[in-house]
């Protein structure tokens, strides 16, 4: 089964996600709710994390999560852990509670952690299980309004610094926003190979943290070629080139940048055994 590529450096930004086995429940109660926030509470102390947003839904949850010390992995396996064994000893059962890993999308701070930090707390509203952030208890919207006191896991302070100084003027900036989130569409529009969210460039400054991914073959196909180039980059507008240069194209699209054959010749409009000659060809020749 393919796994999803991790990405891991000093003062990382992720949006996370964790479903349940099946589509199971992971929360069935405020009970539920309640010790994972004390398990999360616990995991980002030890793990010097900062959360920027949460949000607690049924089978599902969502986290905005920055770590100073590069280590995401190892704080999400005590979380996932210890929170499934507290679930199954209270409730009697046994065996997976989460679906396979956690998802993790790498965030851009400076562009997108604004968004999804409003993004996050209105699950409830766009799943309609309320009609306002404010009144659904098991999220971070309230302690960030300042409509209750912020926990002491919650981090606030940057969120709040983007709409004002002082707090309160800041906390109504800060529920204005998320009042007109509710006609934003989806950011994960601007998702770049499955991991990555941020401007042009954002996945070009993280190249180097790739590795050796393009060759772990467990590792989902559009994460570890996330950073290459469109077919439509690689190769001449309107079949421009000429058969050598083509298929010499088509070759360096299918081995260096991960590319089907059968996305290679639909992009050209060939007959899939004529970009497979094309590599075999221009394989022979090297």
């Amino acid at each position: 089964m393919a796994r999803p590529l991790r990405i891991e450096y000093p003062g990382a930004v992720y949006h996370i996600t964790s479903r349940g086995n099946a589509r199971q429940e992971i929360f069935l109660d405020e009970e539920d709710r309640g010790d994972f926030l004390l398990i999360l509470r616990s995991v980002i102390r030890r793990f010097h994390w900062l959360c920027h947003a949460y949000c607690l839904m049924d089978n599902h949850y969502h986290l905005l999560i920055e770590t100073p010390e590069g280590n995401l992995s190892q704080g999400m396996r005590q979380l996932n852990g210890v929170y499934t064994q507290a679930f199954n000893r209270r409730h009697g059962r046994v065996g997976h509670l989460f679906q396979g890993r956690f998802r993790a999308l790498l965030v851009e701070k400076e562009s997108y952690l604004l968004e999804l930090c409003r993004y996050v707390v209105l699950n409830p509203v766009r799943a309609n299980r309320v009609q306002e952030p404010g009144r659904w208890q098991w999220s971070s919207y309230s302690a960030t309004a300042g409509f209750r006191r912020s926990p002491d896991f919650l981090t606030v302070d940057w969120l709040l610094a983007q709409f004002g100084q002082k707090r309160k003027q800041a906390e109504a900036g800060y529920r204005e926003f998320v009042r007109e989130g509710t006609q934003e569409g989806s950011p994960w529009e601007k998702v770049t190979g499955q991991i990555f969210l941020g401007r042009e460039g954002f996945v070009e400054r993280l190249q180097s943290l790739l590795g050796e991914s393009q060759e772990m073959k467990e590792i989902p196909r559009a994460q570890r070629y996330a950073s290459r180039p469109s077919l439509k980059d690689l190769f001449l507008p309107g079949g421009g080139e000429d058969r050598n240069e083509r298929d010499r194209r088509i070759y360096h699209s299918h081995v260096g940048y991960g590319y089907t054959l059968k996305e290679i010749a639909q992009h050209l409009g060939i007959h899939y055994t004529t970009a497979s000659k094309a590599v075999k060809r221009i394989g022979y020749e090297k």
